[in-house]
């Protein structure tokens, strides 16, 4: 314990056995250190002879025990104290000591003995604790949440601030109370018994209940309640938590009333009746009374279950100033004053004086407002006692959960004219719809019929809708649709019909009205359209497109006429924007072969029927072969060869191009792949894909997918894309492309040059091959504007580095003309004409026997 050199008294040799335990000190009995063992010297971290002699108080600076500790030592009695040492670096230490006086055989104190126990770990992690708990207790401070803690029997420990603003106690008012015999009187003993023994059994409770504050308000809340255990196994602590549901929770209670009455067609009165009871059944201080705001600016009792009938009549005749109902500015009346103020004084303090003898002490009025923000009546209340602040509070989400649903039973009258309106109107436009179109349609064919007069259906499509409603957004197409009916409307006779089916589509049937005079109209029609118009800032010029259908000539119901009215009109489409056209059997015909062609293609493209054609592209200074084209073909069974001009835009249209475009890509690579495996090396393929493709964001990972499941390079396949593209508004287009393009794909702009060139355009997608149209190729040797266009489409093309390949060479002065402008590569009849594969094999093992060395990478 001690050096075995210094004198050992019987005390100290008793507790020998404790030395590598225990801390021991020896102090005399004015406080001077004599002797120590090596842990305690370890812990202070002095040497032996800097300590002796020293008085306690050194190695405790900051010793805080009371001033009598060292006098009732030096009276007998052992004390122990937990106690904060310095040691030489200035590191603090915290002991566990019991100091107790040793006496001689006198009776006299010899020394003072000091046992010790190191217990700074225990202080740290116990001032950790104290941090987490002061952290909680902020955060659960500055929550709206009510945050208690009970005793095992449920008696208050702690609330937060939470639980003051919401219940209106503080902490120190409700310590040691019965949470559930203060907070839920109404539940009773039996209930807070009950609900205890769940918890004594570890069961967490959930439920929403009334709670009652201070000043004997009322609220829903969401009441959670969790035991805590202790070691023992045995309840220690309750914690709960209250949640203010109370605006959601009457407002579900009234909603789910007042949505049922409105179901079974229950009167506004009724409706409303329901809300006034809910409302006092929970706050049973306040009568209620609901209000409606006439014509004629005057109140009208609908609902007030407690209030004394006489008072409710008395009301009826009176008024808040005319026209407050429906004044543009709802809030003010038309002596400048709120109309909320004049309905506060009326009911308030001019009809107060009937209340009074029923026991109310005051009322609060609230207005009740439409949609459109018009007051429509008053919600008010009527109170039995003085109301504090947080009773206030209280009401004030009794008001604001109700105000919103007798808004909308009030409306409920109004709301069924709506939509009746609605049935029979376009909403946006306030033309007739479909159903009110047709309705009167057929009402004038049957007056044309009894007349024996003509009458001219015209089918309306704006040009161009979907691209303004794209770029400027649909607050401006909207705007677009109701400015193109107005001006339409305004451009009809009062008997002729107007209506808007869907879209940008638009019907107007003319009674009276022959060929001649439906021409006219149109032309009026189409100049009013056309004039200057301004929309989110931009400058537009709106045309239509417009099919014309006569009656009886073309048929002779409004389904009959509406029909080829419509494929009049997308004939006029066809014909560029801004035309017009009137049916004909004709089109008629068309439109059942085009239906019929449509079912085929799907037909065939699901059972394999189309095929691809390959036509080779050669490098002009080599003769060499560059790549091939991959050019969809169909053979139909019995129209035989179908032009691509005919199928792919009708694949377009009917929604396959995206089908039609996996279907070539994976039936090219996997060509490819069979060439190069039977000895041929084909450089690479190239396959046309339409717009609407780049809008499937899978598109990348489908070709991803094949070409590795070919072993393919992403270089070997180049895909051609159509000017339009850069006009394809669709969010994932040049997502999707610039996806593509980093797989390491080529890209080629296909038939440079005829739509919507420009450098900016051109700039905005990243292409290694620029296709110069057919169209200049086919001018060259007669046309110089040709040769100086293809020329220039070189040149661009070269100065972006880009791979120019000209299209649609037949003769050899066009090969010529291009071999001397620097074509580096061309394809075309005169090479050869797009062949299945085999016919390609044998083709290019008799015109290119050099098909082994590939000509790829000319520029």
């Amino acid at each position: 314990m001690f050096k075995q050199s210094e004198p050992v008294d019987r005390p100290m040799a008793q507790l020998e056995a404790l030395n590598r335990l225990m801390a021991l000190a020896e102090y005399s009995p004015d406080g001077r250190l004599r002797r120590a063992n090596d842990l305690y010297l370890s812990i202070l971290g002095l040497q032996r002879q800097e300590v002796l002699g020293r008085q306690r108080r050194s190695f405790c600076p900051g010793i805080t025990e009371d001033a009598d500790f060292w006098p009732r030592l030096l009276a007998g009695e052992a004390c122990s104290i937990k106690e904060e040492q310095i040691g030489r670096d200035g590191k603090s230490c915290w002991l566990q000591a019991s100091y107790t006086p040793v006496f001689s055989p006198e009776g006299n104190i010899q020394h003072i003995l000091k046992a010790a126990t190191d217990i700074t770990e225990q202080v740290r992690q116990e001032q950790l604790q104290l941090d987490n708990v002061q952290r909680l207790t902020l955060a659960a401070d500055a929550t709206d949440t009510a945050v208690i803690m009970a005793d095992d029997e449920a008696r208050f420990i702690y609330a937060n601030a939470g639980f003051t603003r919401m219940f209106g106690w503080n902490a120190e008012e409700v310590m040691g109370q019965h949470t559930v015999e203060l907070l839920t009187p109404h539940l009773g003993r039996a209930y807070a018994q009950a609900r205890h023994k769940q918890l004594l059994k570890g069961v967490s409770s959930q439920l929403e209940e009334i709670v009652v504050g201070k000043q004997g308000q009322r609220y829903w809340a969401k009441i959670i309640t969790n035991p805590i255990f202790g070691s023992q196994g045995r309840i220690t602590h309750i914690v709960t938590m209250f949640t203010d549901i109370t605006h959601a929770k009457l407002h579900e209670a009234l909603q789910q009333q007042v949505l049922e009455a409105m179901v079974r067609e229950q009167a506004l009165t009724d409706v409303l009746e329901l809300v006034c009871k809910e409302v006092e059944r929970i706050a049973p201080e306040i009568a209620t009374i609901i209000l409606e705001v006439d014509h004629d600016a005057g109140l009208r009792t609908l609902a007030a279950p407690s209030l004394p009938p006489h008072f409710c009549q008395e009301l009826q005749s009176a008024s808040i100033g005319a026209g407050c109902a429906a004044r543009p500015d709802p809030d003010m009346h038309q002596d400048g004053g709120r109309v909320e103020d004049h309905a506060i004084e009326l009911l308030c303090s001019n009809c107060l004086d009937m209340v009074l003898p029923q026991g109310f002490t005051g009322c609060c009025a609230t207005p009740i407002r439409s949609s459109q923000n018009t007051v429509v009546g008053y919600f008010a209340f009527y109170y039995r006692q003085p109301r504090n602040a947080a009773a206030q509070a209280f009401h004030q989400s009794l008001v604001d959960a109700c105000t919103h649903l007798c808004a909308l039973a009030l409306e409920r009258e109004h709301a069924r004219q709506r939509i009746r309106q609605l049935a029979f109107y376009d909403d946006l436009t306030g033309i007739p719809n479909r159903n009110l179109l047709l309705a009167k349609a057929a009402q004038a064919i049957t007056a044309a019929v009894r007349n024996k007069t003509p009458l001219a259906v015209l089918f309306i499509d704006l040009d161009r809708f979907k691209q303004v409603n794209d770029t400027l957004g649909h607050i401006a197409g909207d705007e677009l649709l109701r400015t193109a009916a107005d001006r339409m409307r305004a451009r009809l006779r009062p008997n002729d019909l107007m209506g808007r089916l869907s879209g940008d589509d638009f019907v107007v049937v003319l009674p009276n009205t022959d060929a001649d005079r439906a021409a006219d109209v149109v032309e009026h029609l189409q100049n009013e359209l056309a004039q200057p118009l301004r929309l989110a800032n931009t400058d537009l010029s709106v045309s239509a497109c417009v099919g014309v259908a006569l009656f009886p000539t073309d048929g002779k119901d409004m389904d009959t006429l509406l029909q080829r009215a419509d494929l009049a009109m997308h004939e006029a489409k066809a014909a560029g924007r801004g035309g017009f056209s009137f049916f004909s059997a004709d089109m008629n015909r068309l439109a059942q072969e085009r239906l019929a062609l449509e079912n085929d293609l799907r037909l065939a493209l699901k059972k394999g029927l189309l095929r691809l054609d390959y036509q080779p592209q050669i490098a002009l200074a080599s003769g060499r072969l560059y790549g091939v084209e991959a050019l969809a073909r169909w053979t139909h069974p019995t129209l035989g060869e179908i032009p691509p001009s005919r199928f792919i835009p009708l694949a377009e249209e009917c929604g396959l191009i995206a089908d039609l475009g996996r279907w070539a890509v994976r039936t090219a690579c996997r060509q490819l792949a069979e060439w190069r495996a039977s000895g041929m090396t084909v450089p690479a393929v190239s396959v046309n894909l339409s717009p609407t493709s780049f809008h499937n964001p899978d598109l990348p990972r489908m070709i991803s997918e094949t070409l590795r499941r070919h072993g393919l390079a992403p270089d070997d396949l180049t895909l051609e894309l159509t000017e339009s593209i850069l006009l394809d508004t669709h969010p994932s287009t040049m997502r999707t492309i610039a996806q593509v393009h980093a797989l390491g794909v080529r890209l080629s702009m296909d038939d440079f040059g005829t739509g919507y060139s420009s450098l900016s355009y051109l700039r905005r997608l990243p292409v290694s091959e620029l296709k110069l149209d057919r169209s200049f190729v086919a001018d060259l040797d007669h046309d110089a504007a040709a040769s100086a266009l293809s020329a220039a489409i070189l040149g661009i093309g070269e100065s972006l580095q880009l791979t120019v390949v000209a299209e649609g060479v037949e003769t050899a002065t066009q090969n010529q003309m291009l071999r001397d402008q620097g074509y580096p590569v061309a394809q075309g009849h005169l090479f050869s004409r797009p062949l299945p594969a085999t016919e390609l094999e044998n083709w290019l093992r008799r015109e290119l026997p050099a098909v082994l060395s590939p000509a790829r990478g000319a520029h």
